[in-house]
């Protein structure tokens, strides 16, 4: 079993990843050695915070060994990716990979003799949508009928989320002036929409009004955001996306719980001020990566 989304997963199975990871985190030294001897070899081709100490940290905290390995300083960039990953998994237990394509990911997991888990690519970020499960049920107590409200630029994370959201019983508005087309699943969207549980709009204070969480993203894609080439698109992004800033004008009527899943850039997509108010549960959110890594781990190494 891979994990490149939440397509393969049951309703039950996402929960049960959900409740798994709350488990781990309210009894850590129950499952200190759950994954004694085994190794994850995990493949960074794109910059990480989150993601590359949540999955190390986590193998750590199971008994395992987390090998990180740079793209760049392995014959991942000059050979053919489905000979290293043929020796690569010979030697390990499961894969997870932090890539720029999914086209690369899919080549990974055709290569690959063992589990391989998406990281984050162009069109979905299954780690971060769990642990946005996570945070949303630590803070209501379930996930049947919260309404949730994503706010930017419609990215791999807007899809991850809709799906999450839309499979566990959340309702999800997302309000998206801009459409990632790179990140354009309709298969994923469809599946999303007739569930009843997806909708979108661009009526942004009338969404939030009832919201219990309100999410948001980076404009611009992490990797652009200080390259001098995209300048143009950052301004032009900027311009268009301002008014949907998330700030405290906004939320004046709201009781929302304000999510964001970093790296955060203040006052862009969010004002510095609320990202340290007391609506806001984006650290906690953040600590909830470890036991996210925690669970998806578990379910794919252990079964």
């Amino acid at each position: 079993m891979h994990l490149f989304n939440f397509k393969e997963l049951s309703n039950q199975e996402l929960v049960q990843i959900v409740d798994t990871a709350l488990a781990i985190k309210s009894d850590p030294q129950k499952y200190a050695k759950a994954l004694e001897g085994k190794t994850a070899a995990l493949i960074f081709q794109k910059t990480s915070t989150r993601t590359r100490v949540s999955f190390e940290v986590a193998m750590t905290q199971l008994g395992g060994h987390g090998l990180f390995l740079d793209w760049r300083t392995t014959n991942l960039t000059m050979a053919d990716i489905s000979d290293e990953i043929q020796y690569l998994s010979r030697n390990v237990d499961c894969i997870m990979a932090r890539l720029l394509y999914n086209s690369d990911l899919n080549k990974i997991a055709k290569a690959s003799r063992v589990p391989v888990i998406n990281g984050c690519d162009e069109k979905y970020h299954p780690s971060q949508a769990i642990a946005d499960l996570i945070t949303i049920k630590e803070k209501k107590g379930t996930l049947s009928g919260i309404k949730l409200v994503y706010v930017g630029v419609h990215n791999n994370v807007a899809n991850s989320l809709i799906e999450a959201c839309t499979k566990t019983g959340v309702k999800i508005t997302t309000v998206c002036p801009i459409f990632n087309e790179s990140s354009r699943d309709n298969e994923l969207l469809e599946a999303a929409r007739k569930t009843g549980l997806w909708e979108s709009t661009l009526d942004l204070r009338g969404a939030v009004l009832d919201a219990d969480f309100v999410y948001t993203d980076t404009w611009v894609d992490m990797e652009f955001f200080t390259d001098p080439k995209y300048c143009d698109e950052k301004e032009a992004r900027i311009k268009l996306m301002m008014p949907y800033q998330i700030n405290t004008e906004l939320l004046e009527d709201s009781n929302a719980y304000v999510m964001h899943d970093m790296p955060i850039h203040r006052d862009y997509e969010i004002a510095a001020d609320v990202v340290e108010s007391s609506s806001s549960v984006i650290y906690e959110q953040a600590e909830n990566r470890l036991y996210s890594a925690k669970a998806v781990l578990l379910k794919l190494i252990r079964g």
